[in-house]
């Protein structure tokens, strides 16, 4: 019997696993050192914020995987052996496989800050660092600061996870304004002050020197670079993006660039070997995505995708229009399709942009100048239906269309039928007035 190694029990992983149970009676062996069992990493933040217990976050009965004939080994892999295709544990212990599928996921930037290694600097990724960060910040009088560094979700994560305790944060953004690189000035601005509401001290345009050590191992303060200001702090949060996961793959004969190099097949340069999620770059880029993708539902897309073809289908990975949601403390994001920051934005583009005078809700439109071609759209603190813009997207629909006709695309009737004709207005007076 064919014999399915996984390595990662992410999303990608155990979505892989699931579909390839239900197309095939292979042999499946899901490998990993972080947790038992599969869980929800994005609700992480939830558990810290009391909203749910650790056990509410995994979406299966622990009777499931030996129902589902799926083996679990929690070991950390140390090397992968791909001629003798083989897997060589930090234990000593080895696995072989006939098929080897590398979910390894992400792991927090470091960029060699003098401290980064201390207790108490952490990431926000795993479930050894949700509970580290319990460890050291139980509440304000066991941790009275700490530091962000970096400016992106999970750093906002963070950020609304320690206000939760009322323990004072620090959030130290190398940007000019918050995450300007993806977001357009009026929305970065308006989650600016959103931030500042929230008695959240924000440092823009600041960067990190180095972290201090209390003489014992433990985090002191932190030193901002250029002032030489010291901010004494228990916890630092080390949030400046992630990369792929992928060090003890690198000696093997498995190529790697920032990620482990896939085709759309998501086959790597060794037959049988595949890459999927956070940890996959593709050699050419998919239309205007990224090569690497660290977002849950890619992950999820191509773990479903690659189960096909490991049972007899072979399926090209084709991810559709870019969408994406988040939430800025209590502000609701959704994108779908591209709308570029003003600093990435290319010259065919423009914007529609609107926002509601309590200033915690907005849209931003894209549109081709020349063809007023719909081309995406960022909606804060109004939800708004993927499939509609999905298909928009598809069709090629004008902005005027999209203005005329957002009613369509309306989640929460109630709530955003208040707001559909001053954007209507606002759009008729921009064009009539162009």
């Amino acid at each position: 019997m064919e014999h399915i190694v996984i390595i990662g029990n992410g999303i990608s992983g155990v979505t892989a696993a699931r579909h390839i149970r239900k197309l095939s009676d292979k042999k499946i062996t899901i490998v990993s050192s972080e947790s038992d069992y599969f869980f929800s990493r994005t609700a992480l933040m939830y558990i810290y914020m009391g909203h749910m217990k650790f056990e509410h976050t995994q979406p299966y009965e622990n009777h499931f995987w030996k129902k589902n004939k799926i083996e679990l080994k929690k070991a950390l892999v140390k090397t992968i052996e791909t001629d003798s295709k083989t897997l060589h544990f930090e234990n000593n212990e080895t696995l072989t496989y006939d098929r080897l599928i590398l979910a390894t996921g992400s792991k927090p930037n470091k960029f060699g800050w003098p401290g980064q290694d201390l207790k108490g600097v952490q990431g926000l990724y795993s479930k050894q660092d949700l509970d580290t960060l319990e460890e050291m910040a139980p509440d304000n009088k066991a941790c009275q600061r700490a530091v962000i560094v970096g400016g992106g979700l999970i750093g906002i994560e963070l950020a609304e996870m320690l206000n939760t305790r009322q323990i004072p944060v620090t959030f130290l953004v190398r940007e000019t304004s918050f995450w300007n690189g993806v977001l357009p000035v009026g929305e970065s601005e308006m989650i600016n002050r959103h931030i500042k509401s929230h008695h959240i001290d924000l440092r823009l345009g600041t960067n990190l020197k180095a972290i201090t050590d209390d003489g014992n191992g433990r985090v002191k303060s932190i030193i901002i670079e250029g002032t030489g200001e010291e901010i004494p702090c228990t916890v630092v949060g080390l949030t400046a993006g992630v990369t792929p996961n992928i060090d003890f793959i690198k000696p093997s004969n498995i190529e790697t660039d920032k990620g482990i190099l896939v085709n759309r097949n998501l086959e790597t340069n060794i037959d049988g070997i595949y890459a999927i999620g956070d940890c996959a770059q593709q050699r050419k880029a998919i239309g205007l995505r990224r090569p690497i993708e660290a977002v849950w539902y890619t992950g999820r897309m191509m773990g479903e995708v690659l189960a096909q073809t490991i049972c007899g289908k072979t399926m090209a990975y084709n991810p559709g229009h870019w969408f994406n949601s988040a939430k800025f403390l209590d502000i609701e994001y959704q994108t779908y399709g591209w709308v570029n920051s003003d600093k990435n934005k290319p010259d065919y583009e423009n914007h529609f942009h609107w926002k509601h005078n309590d200033d915690t809700k907005c849209i931003t439109v894209s549109y081709h100048k020349e063809t007023q071609e719909f081309l995406g759209i960022n909606t804060f603190g109004i939800r708004m239906k993927h499939e509609v813009f999905d298909r928009w997207l598809t069709e090629k629909r004008a902005i005027d269309y999209v203005i005329h006709h957002l009613h369509d695309a309306n989640f929460d009737p109630e709530f955003f039928k208040r707001f559909e004709k001053e954007i209507l207005k606002m759009f008729q007076n921009k064009f009539q007035n162009a």
